[in-house]
C-alpha cells in the first residue's frame, strides 16, 4: 500500500487526508494519506525514508516550503522560479520537488471567473505560498503588484527576484482591485490583520489563501464592508488535483461531491 504524508507546522488545519483518500478510494487506488506535524530537524528523516521507498510523496505546507529544498536532489523548473516547493516524490531515484501552488491559484480565479489581467493586486505575505501567488499573477498579465510583510527584510528579499514589486509597510495600505492575504495571520483564528486607510475599502476581491476556517477575521471584516471574498478552499481542492495526477498519473474529477465534502 502506498503511503503519502503532509508535513507542516501547524498541521491541524489541513484537510488534505479527507481530499487525497476521498480520491484513492473513487479511483480504486492501494494507499492512505497522513499527515505529520514536523519541526524544521525531521525533514531529513521524511525524505530519507522517501528515498528507501517507504513514503511514496508528501505535500509541504507551512513552514516548510521553502526549507525543504535543501533537502531534496532537483527540483522543477516552476519550483526553481518561485523558490517553493509543495510536493515531493522519487523519480529515477531522485528526490524531486515540484510546485502545483502555481496552478492551483490560477485555476480558483478561473472557477469564480475573476480576471486580473490589468488589474493591480496588494499581497499580504513574503513567505510560503507568496512566491507561487506572485508568480501566477504575473503570468496572468496584472498590471501591477505590491507587497507587504511584518518583517520587511522578506519582502526585500522576495524583490530581488521580482524588481517591479513595490513594497508597503505592513499596516499600511494602497488603491488595490484585489487583496491576496498569503500569510499564516488567521490560522489560528487569533491574529489580525489591519490596514490603516483613510476611507473604507469597498468594491474589491478580497483572497484569503486560508481555507480553514473558510472566514477568517480578514474576510469577515471585508464582508461588513461590501466586498467580494473568497477562501483558499479552491486553490486547495486544485493544487492538490495536480498533486494526484504527478502522484498516480490520474487527474480527479472536480465536481460538487468533491466540494461539499471540504465544506467548511
Amino acid at each position: 500500500m502506498k503511503k503519502f504524508l503532509v508535513i507542516g507546522n501547524p498541521i491541524n488545519h489541513s484537510l488534505s487526508p479527507k481530499l487525497h483518500n476521498f480520491w484513492i478510494k473513487k479511483y480504486n487506488l492501494e494507499g492512505i494519506y497522513n499527515k505529520k506535524k514536523l519541526q524544521q530537524n525531521g525533514i531529513e528523516k521524511i525524505i530519507k525514508e522517501i528515498k528507501k521507498g517507504e513514503i511514496d510523496g508528501i505535500n509541504v505546507t507551512v513552514p516548510f516550503k521553502k526549507i525543504v529544498i535543501s533537502y531534496l536532489d532537483n527540483i522543477t523548473p516552476l519550483a526553481k522560479e518561485t523558490n517553493s516547493v509543495n510536493i515531493v516524490y522519487k523519480k529515477n531515484n531522485n528526490i524531486v520537488g515540484d510546485n502545483t501552488d502555481v496552478g492551483g491559484f490560477e485555476c480558483s480565479l478561473k472557477h469564480i471567473h475573476y480576471n486580473v489581467k490589468d488589474k493591480k493586486v496588494f499581497v499580504l505575505g513574503a513567505g510560503g505560498v507568496s512566491p507561487s501567488i506572485i508568480f501566477a499573477l504575473k503570468r496572468l498579465g496584472v498590471s501591477k503588484i505590491f507587497l507587504s510583510n511584518r518583517t520587511r527584510k522578506k519582502a526585500e528579499d522576495l524583490k530581488k527576484n521580482y524588481p517591479d514589486l513595490e513594497i508597503i509597510e505592513w499596516g499600511d495600505s494602497v488603491d488595490f482591485d484585489m487583496i491576496v492575504n498569503a500569510t499564516s495571520l488567521g490560522l489560528e483564528g487569533t491574529d489580525k490583520i489591519n490596514l490603516s486607510n483613510k476611507k473604507p475599502i469597498t468594491n474589491k476581491l478580497f483572497y484569503d489563501v486560508i481555507y480553514n476556517p473558510s472566514k477568517t477575521d480578514f474576510l469577515l471584516n471585508a464582508e461588513k464592508l461590501g466586498n467580494k471574498i473568497v477562501n483558499g478552499k479552491m486553490m486547495f481542492i486544485y493544487q492538490a488535483q495536480l498533486a494526484f495526477k504527478v502522484w498516480h498519473n490520474i487527474l480527479p474529477k472536480i465536481d460538487t461531491e468533491t466540494i461539499k465534502l471540504l465544506n467548511i
